[in-house]
């Protein structure tokens, strides 16, 4: 059996040959290693032209950069504002526009325990965002299968039964080989510590020692309402499971609002 590589891959992807396949490795593949905002741009652009997912075309082209390396898995590098996502609409938010803010990025999912988390982050956002907070909302159906409308429902739940305010993007995974290159780079920054206690731990700490004996010591996301904060500078700050009393992670928005960014 021949074997599938990268350019295959990406060929059966594109609906091109091998040359030209390659092509597009050597052309957009070598400027797009961590995704930086400034190629998302060339990288949508090829993905339109032909009919396919910008995510998948990204995923597979960073695989094929770090096998170029010599097959070792390369960090991703930058800070959050190297990265777009999709919104709930389906228009494309920067991160690069939130430069001197504070950034709470949160995988979210309507029908959870945590789901009533709504509330204090909606709370967050009414009470620091003329201070410079944004909330990054990511609907995410990998946990439980808890999210599983589309964008415009989840979308009309949380408006209804919350009245949120703040940003929602377009439902996406967190975790595996479609994973979101901005999870790829902030679970890279901040893995995972544990959860809190809570009515919660234990279960979950059960459901995931049973799956894998390792399951603590790998940088996934957990679960729904995993929080990263993100400093007025880019830098991821804190990471909060979704264990973590709301007190504690408004404590933490309140000293990285107080710091000012540089310049």
């Amino acid at each position: 059996m021949a074997k599938i590589t990268k350019e295959t891959m990406i060929g059966e992807l594109l609906d091109i040959d091998l040359e030209a396949a390659s092509s597009v490795l050597l052309g957009i593949g070598m400027h797009c290693l961590g995704c930086p905002a400034s190629q998302m741009e060339t990288i949508e652009e090829a993905a339109m032209v032909h009919g396919v997912d910008a995510d998948e075309l990204v995923r597979l082209l960073n695989e094929s950069l770090a096998e170029a390396a010599g097959g070792e898995e390369t960090k991703p590098q930058g800070k959050i504002y190297d990265y777009t996502l999709t919104t709930g609409t389906g228009g494309t938010l920067n991160l690069a526009d939130f430069r001197g803010k504070v950034v709470l990025i949160v995988n979210t999912a309507t029908g959870c325990g945590f789901t009533p988390q709504y509330e204090p982050i909606e709370e967050l956002y009414r009470n620091y965002h003329d201070a410079g907070l944004e909330i990054v909302d990511i609907p995410c159906n990998q946990f439980g299968g808890q999210a599983p409308g589309t964008d415009e429902e989840i979308h009309d739940f949380c408006t209804l039964h919350y009245n949120t305010t703040f940003p929602q993007m377009k439902k996406a995974d967190v975790n595996g080989d479609n994973e979101l290159p901005l999870y790829t780079y902030l679970k890279s920054e901040k893995g995972f510590a544990g959860f809190d206690e809570h009515p919660y731990k234990a279960l979950l700490e059960k459901m995931f020692s049973e799956a894998d004996p390792d399951w603590d010591k790998k940088p996934d996301i957990k679960w729904n309402f995993t929080k990263f904060l993100v400093d007025r500078e880019g830098n991821v700050a804190a990471r909060f499971e979704p264990t973590a009393d709301m007190a504690e992670v408004e404590a933490c928005v309140k000293a990285l609002l107080a710091e000012k960014a540089a310049g």
